[in-house]
């Protein structure tokens, strides 16, 4: 088993969880921009229609605007779960800081030097 310490397990995990966080954030956008050219494709349908253009291409381009409304709710529904996930890691941080910040500032604190100790008399049982 690899050996890590706690401030490398901290670092990581933090590391981990601003990753996590600006991916969703960076799927939010994502979101965003399909639903907004959907709308912009929609009113094209409506602004070609008005315009006379044949009947075929503007069925068409409602068809696209369709397609795309679609993959922009499947975005949204994505971007939710993203979200969730993001939450999920900042807990994970907040966690891994509850858990193992108490040890290391009370080893950090302790006039006793530990460095040479033999770690199967603090390996749990």
């Amino acid at each position: 088993m690899a050996q890590i310490k706690n401030k490398q397990l901290q670092q990581a995990i933090t590391a981990l969880g601003k990753s996590v966080t600006r991916d969703a954030e960076a799927i939010r956008n994502a979101a965003l921009a399909i639903r907004e050219d959907a709308q912009d494709t929609g009113r094209v349908a409506e602004q070609i229609a008005g315009l006379g253009v044949d009947p075929e291409s503007v069925g068409e381009t409602r068809d696209l605007a369709k397609a795309m409304e679609a993959v922009g709710q499947a975005s949204d529904a994505y971007s939710s779960a993203s979200d969730n996930t993001a939450r999920m890691a900042q807990a994970a941080v907040a966690q891994a800081r509850a858990s193992h910040d108490g040890i290391h500032e009370a080893v950090s604190r302790s006039p006793v030097d530990v460095s040479g100790l033999n770690r199967s008399w603090i390996t749990p049982e």
